[in-house]
């Protein structure tokens, strides 16, 4: 069993004696109450969504299924199809990879986690970091230097990022996959 604050995207987690792929975490904490975390939810039986909140500390049971390590290998609209050490290839809906698609991009080198539910891919999960190409940042501001400033950046993937301010285009950034948060200059 994880806490509903260790669950993160990828997971596949058991609600009603039904098996959910988790597409999305958000984490919201409050001075006085605790933790709340709103989780996006995919069931892996009927391709239905859904979103559900639960307190931080909350118990969910987690199924340990399948995983094996494999690189992202091409995109065939609307699968992404990962290879392993044995060059299979392994077909995941696009949809059930929530905000890890931002990440995929043609040329990574990245070892993600393929997790199979009754022998069918049915989630992707990305290592903790991963390293990508800053594509376009405005240019710093002059004489802004107070505290942490940033700016929006985007990276290969068209995704879009806050950066620090000394980011430029061109430079490649650490980013950190379960929070989408900008860790450092590589």
């Amino acid at each position: 069993m994880k806490t509903a604050h260790e669950i993160r995207p990828g997971n596949v987690i058991m609600l009603d004696s039904k098996p959910w792929v988790v597409l999305k975490t958000e984490t919201t904490r409050s001075g006085r109450n605790a933790a709340i975390v709103k989780l996006k939810l995919k069931n892996v039986l009927l391709d239905s969504t859904t979103e559900t909140t639960f307190k931080g500390e909350d118990k969910l049971d987690d199924i340990i299924l399948e995983r094996l390590d494999c690189t992202y290998s091409y995109f065939a609209d609307p699968m992404y199809v990962f290879m392993d050490s044995e060059y299979n290839q392994y077909d995941v809906e696009a949809e059930n990879l929530g905000d890890a698609a931002a990440y995929i991009v043609d040329g990574i080198e990245d070892i993600c986690q393929v997790t199979f539910y009754e022998g069918k891919a049915i989630s992707v999960e990305l290592p903790t970091t991963v390293i990508r190409e800053v594509i376009y940042t405005e240019p710093s501001a002059r004489g802004d230097t107070s505290g942490k400033v940033m700016k929006p950046a985007t990276i290969a993937g068209n995704s879009t990022l806050s950066v620090a301010d000394f980011v430029k285009t061109g430079d490649f950034i650490e980013i950190d996959t379960r929070t989408n948060e900008f860790k450092k200059r590589v």
